[in-house]
């Protein structure tokens, strides 16, 4: 496995735990007003249980189930842990669980909003989840107020088993989703006002890249982009005076690294979809043949998908009419 690159923040930085941070893990988690509040972990709690559960991360992150990061950045030393934020993956409902405590004295900085923020956005972006999912003790007043700020929804309550407490303890339900912490509203800054009607109108050119064996090629939009982790068709805006198949060779090359001419795009379907603040129009173009092999030079993932399991993939609502025309088309 490749080791894990850290996740920046203004202020922090999120990487894989480290042996080394056993003792400091200990000492910060090892505190009645930190352990009360995390439902796994018992009172007191040892370096031993610390180190061993250190090495259990590393393994989640290998398999691909979990991803539980060190939290650092602040203190006289950048690099030694205040807290830790984790994600546990649920891959047959597509969720993602949130947990996260920071140390006392770390409390009322900004700490965790920041961490847990960063967190969820790289979830979303990177994983095969749609939905994060976390539970708070209901007296935990100050991760519920974090859960909140940073968009999740609270969705109800129930009981679960605290090892600290030594007993059942309500707790209440948050969830969020990419709407919730990825909103649409203004995000496309291109989209135009039409004349006299005052709609917001984005123009956009897409391709359905067809390789010799039937596959269509969708990418991933990556993180730091709106609708982050879905998976679309290549492609893009287009700037002011451009034709709709000058914009896609440009994007195809600007994106892929490949060259397409205009006699082989040939124009398919067109998607029109309304979202918060503006109306996007796509048309869609079949393309079988280009130059140079399709590569994410934007840091996005490529997978060549079958056209019967294109429904396998998320994707933003506008694109989603045009699977069963590609579907019955080829």
């Amino acid at each position: 496995m490749s080791e894990f690159a850290p996740l920046a923040t203004e202020r922090l930085s999120l990487r894989a735990l480290r042996p080394s941070d056993a003792p400091m893990l200990h000492r910060l988690v090892n505190d009645w007003e930190v352990a009360r509040n995390l439902e796994h972990v018992p009172f007191p709690y040892s370096l031993a249980q610390a180190e061993q559960w250190i090495g259990q991360t590393v393994a989640l992150l290998a398999a691909g189930t979990g991803v539980h990061l060190a939290v650092t950045g602040l203190g006289a030393e950048a690099d030694t842990l205040i807290g830790v934020v984790g994600l546990t993956i649920d891959g047959p409902r597509r969720q993602g669980h949130l947990g996260y405590w920071i140390g006392r004295p770390f409390w009322r900085q900004g700490v965790a909003r920041e961490a847990v923020r960063r967190m969820a956005h790289y979830a979303l972006a990177t994983r095969a989840i749609d939905t994060l999912h976390a539970d708070v003790a209901s007296d935990n007043e100050g991760s519920i107020a974090v859960l909140r700020h940073i968009g999740f929804r609270e969705t109800g309550t129930a009981t679960h088993h605290f090892l600290a407490r030594g007993r059942a303890q309500s707790v209440r339900c948050f969830v969020a989703g990419r709407d919730d912490l990825m909103p649409l509203a203004g995000a496309e800054g291109a989209a135009q006002a039409v004349p006299g009607q005052g709609t917001n109108l984005l123009l956009v050119a897409a391709a359905a890249l067809i390789d010799s064996d039937g596959r269509i090629l969708l990418a991933r939009r990556p993180e730091g982009k709106k609708m982050a982790g879905l998976w679309e068709f290549p492609g893009g805006k287009l700037a002011p005076g451009e034709t709709p198949e000058a914009a896609l060779i440009r994007e195809l090359h600007e994106e892929l690294g490949i060259n397409v001419s205009q006699s082989c795009l040939g124009a398919f379907a067109f998607a029109s979809h309304a979202y918060p603040g503006f109306h996007l129009l796509m048309p869609l173009y079949l393309c079988r043949r280009w130059t140079g092999t399709p590569t994410g030079r934007e840091g996005q993932e490529l997978a060549w998908v079958r056209p019967n399991r294109l429904s396998d993939y998320p994707m933003p609502p506008a694109d989603l009419p045009l699977i069963p025309l590609l579907r019955d088309f080829l």
